[in-house]
């Protein structure tokens, strides 16, 4: 009989699980050819302005495959319901049989990209950070914290936002945790103090600019996850001495990096995958001196891995 786990369960039971272990390996295996993993299904809104994924797949010998359906309709703060929704379905690969329903609203998705931010970090971001900056002061945003603190031993935060409010509920939420917050409307104080950039946001003009990054610069770019979406001007990739692509197929029709290549500033040729520099130290920063970028548009395997690893825990 297939088993249905609501959204407190799953939480409890990820007190549990490393995700940032989990998410890695799922990279590695990707890179490595050992997925399935078909392109992204996805359904656009425009009014009001949402989308909607299906991120579904499979590792190859593997005892499950999971489909994955998760929203995003960016104006429900009006109505004061949350951005984000969905569920993740877990079937048994040998019979197809559908083992369980995760009721999770969305939030397996926030914890697997909060967990892929942190294994970026890991081999990307430089060696100190002096300031970590957030674009986007929302769940994300926060959950980037949390995840970057097991990796990045930096409690001074620049947050930007688009308005005093949500920033202001920010500072009140993380201060308490021990971070010394600072809000900012402007995007260069961002650019100016910090050297380990993330963007949380679903903006579709670019909040960075190439003439503000400072060399030696890390940014997870994580907010542009369709074809639309665009959070960093392309000369910055253009000017990176390291652009990462969580998947390299995948970032060729959405994300940061199809930006750059559809406006001539950037060559396939040029990237590398994520999965590939968790598993080559060549690939990885070598110089506090190189500007990295990371465009993570979100691949099914974390889905695959999360959903998994909070199944199997839920059995146990």
């Amino acid at each position: 009989m297939t088993k249905i786990f609501n959204l407190s369960q799953i939480k409890e039971v990820l007190k549990k699980l490393d995700p940032i272990q989990t998410i890695e390996e799922g990279f590695i295996a990707y890179s490595q050819g050992k997925t399935v993993v078909p392109p992204v299904g996805e359904l656009i809104f425009k009014n009001p302005p949402g989308d909607m994924h299906i991120k579904y797949g499979y590792i190859i010998g593997d005892e499950y495959y999971v489909i994955k359906i998760a929203s995003g309709f960016y104006e429900n703060y009006k109505l004061n319901l949350p951005a984000i929704s969905g569920l993740m379905l877990v079937f048994k690969q040998k019979t197809g049989e559908l083992a369980c329903i995760l009721l999770d609203e969305g939030y397996l998705t926030n914890i697997r990209t909060a967990a892929a931010g942190a294994v970026v970090a890991k081999y990307l971001a430089p060696k100190i950070v002096r300031c970590i900056g957030i674009f986007g002061a929302g769940i994300q945003g926060r959950m980037q914290l949390k995840y970057l603190e097991t990796i990045i031993k930096c409690k001074d935060i620049v947050v930007w936002g688009i308005n005093q409010n949500e920033l202001d509920a920010y500072k009140k939420d993380m201060e308490p945790l021990g971070y010394n917050i600072q809000t900012t409307l402007d995007a260069n104080e961002v650019a100016s103090k910090c050297n380990l950039i993330v963007t949380a946001t679903p903006s579709r003009s670019p909040l960075l600019h190439a003439d503000q990054i400072q060399k030696g610069t890390h940014i997870t770019a994580m907010g542009s996850d369709t074809h639309e979406k665009i959070e960093l001007d392309p000369r910055i990739l253009q000017r990176a001495d390291i652009v990462v692509a969580d998947s390299i197929s995948q970032c060729l029709s959405r994300g940061e990096i199809y930006q750059a290549i559809k406006a001539g500033l950037l060559e396939k040729d040029n990237l590398v995958e994520l999965g590939n520099v968790i598993s080559k130290k060549e690939l990885q920063r070598s110089s506090e001196k190189q500007t990295t970028i990371a465009d993570l548009t979100g691949v099914a395997i974390q889905d695959i891995q999360i959903s998994k690893a909070v199944y199997e825990a839920l059995l146990s």
